[in-house]
């Protein structure tokens, strides 16, 4: 945790839906950060241990997918809380990693922000 904030990674190969995304989680009040895909992801997530909750699309170019790049992230760091977005798949939650939350596009701005809240303030009770 930065500054006491959290530090929420942004994940999306659409600028636009990128930039809005980050919009969203800094008028929140966490800390943002942003990949344009899953390899940058994964080499910001081996260089910042602050990380606490990841927030990515699932069709994005690149070697893996968000669902893919979910699962990475669940079983090498494992206190991550994941949100799974997709404008195309519909995806079962029971198919994504547990714990991780998904939204069709497009998502409801508040919908993500609660979620936000809820994932990352779980993670804080069992910090107590």
């Amino acid at each position: 945790m930065n500054n006491g904030k959290s530090v929420v990674l942004v994940v999306e190969d659409s600028t636009l839906i990128r930039m809005g995304a980050l919009d969203l989680v800094l008028s929140a009040g966490y800390e943002a950060l942003e990949a344009r895909d899953a390899d940058e992801a994964i080499r910001i997530l081996e260089s910042r241990p602050d990380i606490d909750l990841v927030f990515t699309d699932v069709q994005m170019p690149g070697t893996m997918d968000g669902a893919k790049l979910a699962h990475y992230i669940r079983e090498r760091w494992p206190p991550i809380k994941l949100l799974v977005a997709s404008g195309n798949a519909i995806l079962e939650e029971s198919s994504l990693p547990f714990g991780s939350r998904f939204f069709s596009k497009p998502y409801d701005d508040h919908a993500i922000t609660d979620a936000m809240a809820r994932l990352l303030a779980s993670d804080h009770a069992s910090h107590v």
